[in-house]
């Protein structure tokens, strides 16, 4: 059955991606996506605040995207789902927890695995779901941000 041939990746998780966080990266970040909060490039104004310093925007985490594509078992589930006829591969979406904030200076660890495959039956036949989560530890541990995505495949 394809879904037990796909929940073989479940549990795998990915070699990490490794990233420091500078302030340029930041700012570029905030600038791009229209936020204008000193907290992201105001070094003064940043060091007045709670934060002590210039922190990243949430939405930063997006850098380790393309990599996390890349990885070993999310392409492995892909390849097998799309040999299975799965070949209508949407975005479900993703959603974000954050425990601590990013700061400039910071180095983060991005370690992505498979969480889980389930069938569901839809409108035009079965649909396999797959739920991948990363989670984002920064240079002393702490984990500070975690990433659960879903991507379903359907056949085509």
């Amino acid at each position: 059955m394809v879904l037990d041939e796909l929940k073989q990746y479940i549990g795998k998780v990915d070699p990490p991606h490794v990233r420091e966080v500078e302030k340029g990266a930041i700012r570029r970040h905030a600038d791009a996506v229209g936020n204008d909060n000193p907290l992201y490039y105001d070094e003064e104004y940043a060091s007045k605040s709670r934060y002590g310093g210039i922190i990243a925007p949430p939405g930063f985490f997006g850098w380790s995207a393309k990599a996390i594509a890349a990885s070993e078992g999310i392409v492995g589930l892909m390849t097998a789902m799309i040999n299975a006829g799965y070949a209508g591969i949407l975005d479900g979406g993703i959603s974000y927890e954050f425990y601590q904030p990013v700061r400039a200076g910071d180095t983060l660890i991005a370690s992505p695995k498979v969480k889980d495959v389930t069938a569901k039956e839809g409108r035009t036949g079965t649909m396999m779901i797959c739920q991948f989560e990363t989670s984002y530890l920064n240079q002393n541990g702490d984990l500070v941000a975690k990433a659960t995505q879903h991507l379903i495949g359907r056949q085509l």
